[in-house]
């Protein structure tokens, strides 16, 4: 019986492109899959042809020679004298796996692709820093606990800095093939453990890891206007990679003290300002500390009241990769007078008895009313 022809196999035509093929085929293959039709040897069958044509189109070369003289270019002595190709059902079979679902479980590195050496760890550090850094910013050195490249084989993991070698087991492909009866499994190269290479001469160093354990020390700039939870990266300062792979990076995590004067939020500063009564009540001039080491003159009106606040405009923190700059809030705190001396006490007797309580106190005495009121309202 004659073989069908492979383009009608697949149900394309002769001019069809690499991606309608392998489209056609993953369609066919789902649909006669032998695990989707189990016993039906007619399905089974047609999985086997689907198989080879698309192993045949799929390859250039092969597409070539098949479009030039058909099934007779794959033929024992066919086709111009060649040697033939051989498209075992189980080769083929693990093709299927590749194409189908070779994305998914190789994560896109194809059939002859290893894992190769991992990527280094990036490593986290922990850095605590006073409101003025943050606000200044500033370099500071930090010593971090980690795996460098090994000096004597400059990370190879070979004597003398001898490079890696094909492993002879899966050479190099970091997988091998073993046939299960109806199956050819895919795993692991046991040897390399994926990476493809082998080390024959490990360095007496570092015993072929190719790292070293180390403290290093490094500069760090911190910048001015961080905030508390700042993250800032440090490329391929982490722990090194394996053999030919980069290192990961080191974060530092900045956190902030807390300041016996300020309190933050985002660019603004706040700050509780102690004013006595007498200033609050005939007025004067203050003056306060700012974050960047100078002093601000603020005037307080007569009559301020406890609680009013006086903005300072860019006096507050630095805004982080900007020239520009917050502003500073100041709580007026009016501290009422204690310790009194008899003859302070008959003052202010005296300055109560003369005043009238609704010119001096205006607030405390509509309060008093609105009291008064209300308690009426409740015995009526």
């Amino acid at each position: 019986m004659a073989k069908q022809c492979y383009y009608e196999t697949l149900s394309v035509a002769k001019t069809a492109t690499a991606e309608e093929l392998k489209k056609a085929f993953r369609k066919l293959a789902m649909t006669h899959h032998p695990d989707k039709n189990p016993g039906d040897h007619a399905a089974e069958h047609k999985f086997k042809e689907i198989n080879e044509a698309y192993d045949v189109l799929r390859d250039e070369q092969k597409r070539a020679a098949y479009d030039r003289y058909g099934h007779a270019a794959f033929e024992q002595g066919g086709g111009g004298g060649g040697g033939g190709f051989d498209f075992g059902f189980a080769s083929g079979f693990a093709d299927i796996f590749d194409e189908m679902f070779g994305d998914v479980m190789g994560g896109g590195r194809g059939r002859r692709g290893g894992r190769g050496p991992a990527r280094g760890q990036d490593l986290r550090y922990n850095m605590e820093i006073t409101l003025e850094e943050a606000f200044h910013g500033k370099k500071a050195k930090i010593t971090v606990p980690s795996s460098i490249a090994c000096e004597p084989c400059k990370g190879t993991g070979g004597k003398n800095g001898a490079s890696p070698t094909n492993c002879p087991t899966c050479r190099g492909a970091g997988k091998v093939r073993s046939q299960q009866g109806f199956f050819t499994v895919e795993r692991t190269c046991p040897m390399c453990q994926g990476a493809g290479q082998v080390i024959s001469d490990p360095c007496p160093t570092c015993r072929g890891a190719g790292r070293t354990r180390k403290e290093k020390s490094l500069e760090v700039t911190i910048p001015p206007g961080v905030e508390e939870g700042t993250r800032i990266r440090l490329a391929g300062e982490g722990e090194a990679g394996g053999v030919g792979a980069p290192a990961g990076d080191l974060y530092i995590f900045l956190a902030i003290s807390p300041h016996r004067m300020f309190q933050r939020d985002g660019a603004n500063l706040f700050m509780r300002m102690p004013i006595p009564m007498t200033t609050a009540a005939l007025g004067g001039d203050v003056e306060m500390p700012a974050i960047d080491g100078s002093k601000v003159k603020v005037s307080i009106p007569k009559g301020c009241q406890h609680g009013h606040r006086f903005r300072m405009k860019g006096k507050g923190m630095s805004v982080l990769r900007s020239t520009a700059r917050g502003d500073m809030f100041l709580e007026a705190a009016v501290e009422v007078p204690v310790n009194l001396t008899d003859k302070q006490k008959k003052l202010l007797k005296d300055f109560e008895a003369e005043s009238d309580q609704r010119t001096y106190s205006p607030e405390s005495t509509s309060f008093l009313d609105k009291v008064k009121e209300f308690i009426e309202e409740l015995a009526r």
